[in-house]
């Protein structure tokens, strides 16, 4: 290994690989355009981050044991899963914007441009708020134990963990468009512009699923309980919680 490359590894490991200390049990994440937010379930707050070299901004308190961030561009909402409804912060100083009932047990949060979506796990539903002032624009019925959401640009997009399915519903007014078979225990989804992306937690497998008709294009084989998915404008990356590893796809 020559000098070039010694050097360029010790900058790698200075600049692109950090941890920063959080709450307790930290779960969900969102990028504010400049800053992450973590949710820390065991603590009751998130933590915001900047980006550029991880300075800790603040530390807010929310409901209890929260689980999922979405941002809306001014502000962030965090599903508070013990307490059934949803925090919004304001994004630039983290001041308490409302506090907003939804079904019970609330995991996983979407924003389509013009409202908030959450799913409600012990309810078998999703919540739709609009994100000027919060208010229900309506609950729409989904599958067992619902946790993942993703916007395709038009319609909403759920994961329904008992019942192995993901469900299709138009953004504009929570009609229903299809429920569709995935893996089992399906938790995180990812849109790439043309499919939609399922990580199976209990089957150790991905789902590829054209979005304009829900038809399977492939399932494809990972590491260990997958939980989460990223596009990164030509792949898709996915976290395996067991088997401590990152796949790109």
């Amino acid at each position: 290994m020559n000098f070039l490359q010694v050097a360029l590894l010790r900058w790698y490991h200075a600049n692109l690989t950090a941890s920063y200390a959080v709450g307790a049990f930290p779960f969900g994440l969102a990028f504010d355009g400049g800053n992450i937010w973590v949710a820390s379930n065991n603590s009751d707050a998130v933590t915001k981050l900047r980006a550029c070299d991880g300075a800790n901004l603040g530390t807010f308190a929310v409901g209890t044991s929260p689980e999922d961030v979405a941002c809306d561009g001014a502000a962030v909402w965090i599903t508070n899963f013990g307490s059934d409804n949803v925090t919004k912060l304001r994004a630039s100083d983290g001041a308490p914007l409302g506090l907003f009932a939804v079904g019970t047990g609330p995991e996983g949060v979407a924003f389509d441009g013009a409202n908030i979506w959450v799913a409600n796990s012990g309810t078998n539903n999703v919540t739709k708020l609009r994100a000027s002032d919060g208010a229900n624009l309506g609950t729409f019925p989904v599958g067992n134990q619902p946790r993942g959401l993703a916007f395709d640009g038009n319609n909403i997009w759920v994961t329904n963990r008992l019942t192995n399915n993901v469900t299709k519903l138009r953004a504009s007014d929570g009609a229903n468009l299809g429920t569709f078979p995935v893996g089992n225990g399906p938790r995180a989804l990812a849109f790439d512009g043309v499919h939609m992306w399922v990580a199976n937690a209990t089957s150790n497998d991905v789902t590829q699923l054209r979005a304009s008709d829900g038809a399977e294009i492939g399932t494809f084989p990972v590491g260990t309980a997958p939980e989460n998915l990223a596009f990164d404008g030509a792949n898709i990356w996915v976290s395996n919680s067991v088997s401590n590893t990152v796949w790109k796809l």
